[in-house]
């Protein structure tokens, strides 16, 4: 289940605006692409059930175990989202974001679960093969798990070019490399009943394994990145810093950072501004900068900073932007 790149390279979107509903259409998309993968995951596990149970197939027990997972991360994504955009409150000042970086911990926890079951299972069943039955039946389901999976991957596809959400991408690259353990599944379970040779379907539960585990290792690096505040992408902060400084007014920006939290982004800089004009000037020039940000990070948290033109004070305390950070930002 590899964990496709965000759309907010690195892992977020923007945070909102006490008082206001700032991710809009957005959320209610994020929240039908969550609903919609519960249900796929329920549909396939009760398809895969009845089939493995009349078969015996590891390889269709494999997918079946992912399966079962899908429907344990697509519970905790349904409510992690839901969670993820409530409004700040007087506890949670930055809002809930980190919800869905804690969800995506608990699918690398539960994946990694199940793929060490898994491969147990099915070195037990190559070293000690046993004859299949129901094929045709096996086949089909998978074959149907295939085509709904499928479906469900183009239905997220569209729903992430109305949102920006984290979870979204993360749950369709998910499913995505699902095709890939049903393919490999459906064709272990083909060839074992042409050649009859049992093991050919444990070597392929095997090879379903090693992918859990390797999607498993992305999607906690993905959750990992995002607890631990890493920076939005040089692309990201480029069009941060573009976008801030697209007035004459601004004559220099430092001390840039930005941090992902779900599906939301917060952003602080300091703007370096004529030092003779009122204070209301400066007031009215940084507005005029958030409001550009905010069309492009439509539900970001901003704080900009003025300091008069040659004359700020070193500051920033135990987070003070070196000289080699500030012309790695430019």
């Amino acid at each position: 289940m590899p964990h496709d790149a965000a759309p907010y390279p690195s892992h977020a979107a923007p945070g909102p605006q006490p008082g206001s509903t700032p991710l809009g259409d957005g959320a209610q998309f994020t929240a039908l692409a969550t609903l919609l993968s519960v249900s796929c995951a329920a549909i396939l596990i009760v398809l895969k059930v009845a089939a493995w149970r009349a078969s015996g197939s590891v390889a269709l027990l494999a997918s079946l175990a992912d399966s079962a997972l899908d429907l344990l991360a697509a519970l905790a994504t349904f409510y992690a989202v839901r969670y993820a955009v409530a409004p700040p409150d007087a506890d949670h000042r930055y809002g809930h974001g980190k919800a869905e970086a804690f969800a995506s911990l608990i699918q690398a926890g539960l994946v990694f679960a199940s793929a060490a079951l898994i491969g147990q299972d099915a070195i037990q069943h190559i070293l000690n093969p046993a004859p299949l039955s129901h094929e045709g039946w096996a086949m089909a389901v998978m074959a149907i798990s295939t085509v709904l999976t499928a479906g469900l991957v183009a239905a997220q596809t569209g729903i992430l070019k109305q949102t920006h959400s984290v979870a979204v991408a993360g749950d369709r690259a998910h499913y995505a490399a699902d095709l890939g353990s049903n393919l490999v599944a459906l064709a272990g379970i083909g060839l074992a009943a042409l050649v009859r040779a049992p093991w050919i379907d444990a070597a392929a539960g095997l090879a379903v394994t090693a992918w859990l585990v390797w999607g498993a290792v992305a999607v906690f690096r993905e959750a990992a990145l995002q607890l631990m505040d890493h920076e939005l992408s040089a692309e990201a902060r480029a069009q941060i810093l573009a976008l801030a400084r697209d007035d004459a007014r601004i004559i220099d920006i430092h001390d840039l950072r930005t941090r992902a939290s779900g599906p939301y982004v917060h952003m602080q800089m300091h703007c370096a501004l004529d030092s003779r004009i009122t204070l209301e000037e400066a007031h009215q020039i940084l507005v005029a900068a958030e409001r550009r940000l905010l069309e492009a990070f439509p539900a970001a948290d901003i704080l900009i900073h003025a300091d008069p033109e040659g004359r700020a004070e070193p500051h920033g305390g135990a987070f003070t932007e070196t000289a080699s950070a500030h012309e790695a930002a430019f």
